[in-house]
């Protein structure tokens, strides 16, 4: 049996999807798994022992469902479920199955606040997809595979972060998801750990502001005796930018914690069972897209008539004030 899914973005959708990829490979017979995707997430599926044949949308979509037809699917498990993919299944002309979106809900919930959400996580819903095809889930949750080019000796880290360091992924695709630099400041100083900033190149920038604000001075020996006589222990090491996604998830493996907001590395640390404290902004957990069958913590500023106010993001606060962030209570509790 061939079977076709469907998921073209993003970091997190895609290793959402991991449970149905490994369930399918495993429970039906003589399976064979393909998984089509844009090329820029290559580097998520390479490594994943159940997928036999990985596809990519590069430029024209033409071309994609020409060579798609060439491999006679049984089925297609449509993961995405938009005018893209509608074209892929309609090209193909074989049986599929797909998700649902729940968009009116999510439209209700943003511009009404009325709840029709139900509380099922979106893996669970990626499948229910599969149902009809006696796939069920199992108790192994998201899969992260890292090749073995990838992966980051704790040599390569900074001598002070290389036991017992925190991850706080700054980065997210919009700015309404991201808490202010210097939220992220006050953060790192209550965490009061050494820390690895994760990011992109883009994130950089921000990232030099935290770490510079936690730069100790050598030879400064009158404010290193106040910073222990406060037990202050936070140190950062910037890394966003210096890491490909898989040698982020490497060091998202190595971290005792992982501090993360609404973004792909949230899930690939759930992957790897991480102990997470998930920073939510303008989009809420009810979404169900909150880390998966791992030990978290939520923090939101859950006292607001206005949030969510979109089901993605902005790069701005639509009222001004940005209170989801700028009044966000930072309670946890670290061991």
């Amino acid at each position: 049996m061939k079977v076709l899914i469907l998921r073209f973005s993003s970091i997190g959708d895609i290793v959402l999807t991991t449970p149905v990829v490994r369930t399918l490979k495993t429970q039906l017979e003589d399976a064979q798994i393909h998984f089509a995707t844009k090329y820029q997430y290559k580097e998520l599926l390479e490594a994943n022992p159940y997928i036999n044949k990985t596809h990519f949308l590069k430029e024209r979509l033409s071309d994609l469902i020409y060579e798609l037809k060439q491999e006679k699917f049984d089925y297609i498990i449509d993961l995405h479920h938009n005018l893209r993919t509608l074209r892929i299944k309609n090209g193909l002309g074989v049986k599929s199955f797909s998700y649902r979106k729940l968009n009116i809900e999510k439209w209700l919930m943003v511009n009404f606040k009325i709840n029709k959400l139900p509380p099922i996580h979106i893996v669970d819903r990626y499948m229910e997809t599969v149902k009809s095809l006696g796939v069920k889930m199992d108790t192994l949750g998201l899969d992260y595979f890292i090749p073995e080019k990838d992966d980051v000796p704790l040599a390569w880290l900074p001598e002070n972060f290389r036991e017992r360091y925190v991850v706080y992924a700054i980065g997210a695709q919009h700015g309404t998801k991201k808490l202010p630099p210097a939220r992220m400041i006050e953060l790192c100083d209550k965490i009061n750990r050494p820390i690895i900033l994760l990011g992109g190149k883009e994130d950089f920038e921000t990232g030099e502001v935290i770490a510079n604000f936690f730069k100790r001075k050598p030879g400064d020996h009158a404010t290193e005796e106040v910073l222990q006589q406060l037990n202050k222990q936070a140190i950062v090491y910037n890394a966003c930018g210096k890491f490909n996604l898989n040698q982020s998830a490497s060091v998202v493996k190595k971290a005792r914690y992982v501090f993360t907001h609404d973004t792909g590395l949230m899930h690939i640390a759930a992957a790897f069972r991480k102990e997470v404290f998930s920073i939510w902004g303008n989009t809420i957990p009810a979404f169900g897209m909150y880390p998966y069958r791992t030990k978290f913590t939520i923090l939101e500023n859950s006292a607001l008539d206005c949030r969510p106010c979109s089901k993605i993001g902005f790069e701005k606060c639509p009222r001004g004030h940005f209170k989801c962030m700028n009044a966000l209570h930072f309670d946890f509790y670290l061991e």
